[in-house]
């Protein structure tokens, strides 16, 4: 309403501007003019005016309101997109004042990750290493049990050579006779 009235209101300001040159016109009036005449023109001017006013209000109204309606409404959408705008800004402002404390905690956490993983590989080292050293001493023993084998088969193999030998030496025909008579006597009182 108050819009209405501020559009009739520049209306008739227009109108009273356009009206003394109008009127200027008619000041050299004839001796024939009366009093009736000028109220017929002043009253045909007031029926022009209400008519235009009339005009104004009816199709300037609702013109002047839609248009009115359509800033409101361009107004409240900037509004909503700059309040948007606003709390985009302080999400990204808090996300890069957490963005600090977050690249802090994905070191400390890679840190220990790393600790953790060089725990493990030299726990599996020692593993590896006893793992290693357990086959090595079981490959010693089994060294060490052959090479007493091998060190007792060559014994034994000496020892024979050896008693051969000495067998060769000390065998003569004649001992050879007396162990064969020994045998049979005792052949023979074995069988008693």
């Amino acid at each position: 309403m108050r819009r209405a009235l501020s559009a009739v209101g520049l209306f008739f300001l227009l109108l009273l501007a356009t009206a003394p040159p109008a009127l200027a016109q008619e000041g050299g009036s004839t001796a024939g003019e009366t009093g009736m005449e000028w109220l017929f023109r002043w009253l045909n001017f007031a029926i022009v005016i209400g008519l235009v006013a009339y005009y104004v209000v009816k199709k300037g109204g609702p013109y002047f309101r839609r248009h009115a309606d359509e800033i409101a409404a361009k107004i409240a959408e900037g509004a909503r997109a700059r309040e948007a705008a606003e709390q985009r800004r302080r999400e990204m402002e808090a996300k890069l004042a957490g963005l600090e404390q977050e690249i802090a905690q994905m070191r400390a956490e890679a840190k220990r990750d790393a600790e953790a993983e060089a725990q493990r590989l030299r726990a599996m080292a020692r593993a590896e290493a006893d793992r290693i050293e357990q086959t090595a001493q079981a490959e010693i023993a089994a060294a060490e049990r052959a090479g007493h084998l091998e060190l007792k088969a060559l014994a034994a193999r000496l020892a024979l050579e050896r008693a051969e030998a000495l067998l060769e030496r000390e065998l003569t025909a004649e001992t050879d006779g007396d162990l064969f008579r020994i045998f049979v006597r005792e052949l023979g009182g074995s069988a008693n």
